[in-house]
């Protein structure tokens, strides 16, 4: 996490997973859906999975922990003898140690007082990134050890370059041979000079046939920048985050293409999370009943598929069938929602197809 691209690409994915509201869903026998407050689900990973805790930040680290160790682990706080669900709290992975016997998991807890405690599978709600072998999530770090170390390195070097001077801005070259003394004095009217005072900026006046020769930068230097732009790119390839997204772009970028980027983010970087997810909530937090009974997990990324008014407004003209764009596929109250408004009575049926106009 101290390389910063690492840090970015991290952030922009807890954010992304962070920032989306999650609810229960209830699918209705009708075909619709309602959202299940009164689920203890939902509260927890809606608003507060623990108290004092915020959803937000659960799920920020939730992801942090996934993205870097390829697993997240998380306690089930159960209670009565349905086992209803009371708070999620999170374990730090590096205390976590998984047994698998061939049939079920088993979790080695160490705590702050060292002792340990080992859970059931179904006391831990373990969340999995790419796999290998089904159960344990792959190490991202150590997968793409190579491209962050050398990026690592390409850092301590430009920061011992700079820690240094860097490079002299130029070279005085002298005819004569220069005593102990005149050297002394010469630096130190340099360093009187040069940084600041009533001749910074001006020519430098200098006598016994000395020549100044100004140094630029070298294609060492160049080759230096180049190499570090280039572990950005590949940082971000190893973990899956466009490099607009870290604040890494194109010159050649514009607007609308940046804005296309922004979508695709969403559809190929963070909707694979939002599945991953889903799907491990609703096996690891709902009961079989549940899931029968019609209840499941799902992020709402709506806000963040939005464009410009413009495109959104075509977009539910279509959707409503208005305008000679046939039948209608989408009701008023399910485009209010998608702009976070209110229902309105009569807005739940789907609109009539307008009539076509009369012929001459």
């Amino acid at each position: 996490l101290e390389v910063a691209t690492v840090l970015a690409c991290v952030r922009v994915l807890a954010n992304g997973v962070a920032q989306v509201p999650v609810k229960v869903y209830r699918e209705e026998a009708s075909g619709g859906r309602s959202v299940a407050r009164e689920h203890p689900l939902h509260r927890l990973l809606h608003r507060e999975p623990a108290p004092g805790r915020t959803s937000f930040a659960f799920r920020e680290t939730l992801m942090f922990h996934l993205v870097m160790g390829g697993n997240a682990f998380v306690w089930k706080g159960q209670v009565g003898r349905d086992r209803e669900l009371r708070r999620l709290v999170l374990l730090e992975p590096s205390r976590v140690t998984v047994k698998n016997d061939g049939e079920r998991l088993s979790y080695r807890v160490r705590g702050d007082d060292g002792r340990i405690e080992v859970f059931d599978e179904d006391q831990i709600w373990h969340l999995r990134g790419p796999s290998w072998n089904g159960w344990m999530g792959l190490d991202a770090v150590r997968l793409a050890r190579d491209a962050i170390g050398l990026g690592i390195a390409l850092e301590e070097t430009q920061a011992d370059f700079q820690k240094g001077g860097a490079q002299t801005s130029g070279v005085l070259s002298i005819a004569n041979t220069l005593s102990p003394e005149r050297f002394e004095f010469l630096a130190a009217w340099l360093d009187k000079h040069a940084p600041g005072g009533p001749r910074a900026g001006k020519p430098l006046v200098v006598d016994q046939g000395t020549t100044y020769t100004p140094r630029s930068m070298t294609g060492r230097d160049a080759q230096m920048i180049e190499s570090r732009k280039h572990q950005i790119e590949e940082i971000c390839r190893a973990l899956g985050v466009l490099p607009l997204m870290i604040g890494y772009a194109d010159k050649t970028a514009t607007y609308a293409s940046a804005e296309q980027m922004f979508l695709a983010h969403v559809v190929h970087t963070l909707s694979p999370w939002f599945e991953r997810i889903e799907q491990s909530a609703d096996v690891s937090l709902l009961t079989a009943e549940e899931r029968a009974a019609g209840l499941y997990v799902k992020f709402n990324p709506n806000a963040l598929m939005r464009g410009a008014a413009a495109d959104r407004a075509e977009f539910y003209t279509k959707a409503l069938g208005a305008g000679g764009h046939g039948t209608a596929w989408m009701t008023p109250n399910e485009v209010r929602a998608l702009e976070e408004l209110d229902p309105i009575d009569g807005g739940e049926k789907l609109p009539s197809p307008e009539p076509a106009p009369p012929t001459a």
